[in-house]
């Protein structure tokens, strides 16, 4: 499978969660990662590769500055573990979702209490 289709099923997915997937493109900064993932408390950069493919040495430069500066950088080998990332971040969002949820009835007990 080609990389940009493995993008291509990331972006889309990630718009479907309410989520961003912007390219990044860093002129004079050559090697950054694919994208910028980008959903409620939470930002990812994300590196795509082919199932066979490797980082170049400006990558691991790059995504090591990144990881310096506290940043969560993925990188994805092929279109399963990119699956399987969509579904973390589907988890991730059904737990915030589900914690809303939980302070939203939390506040409307002690307001009917007061």
């Amino acid at each position: 499978m080609l990389e940009k289709q493995i993008e291509k099923y990331l972006v889309d997915e990630v718009r479907k969660m309410g989520g961003i997937a912007y390219k990044w493109v860093s002129p004079g900064n050559d090697g950054v990662p694919d994208r910028i993932v980008i959903v409620p408390g939470f930002v990812i950069f994300v590196e795509l590769k082919t199932e066979t493919g490797r980082l170049t040495e400006v990558q691991k430069r790059q995504i090591d500055r990144l990881i310096r500066l506290g940043q969560t950088v993925k990188v994805l080998h092929g279109m399963e573990e990119t699956k399987i990332f969509v579904g973390g971040l589907k988890r991730y969002l059904q737990e915030l979702e589900g914690e809303d949820k939980l302070m939203a009835l939390a506040k409307e007990f002690y307001e009917h209490e007061i």
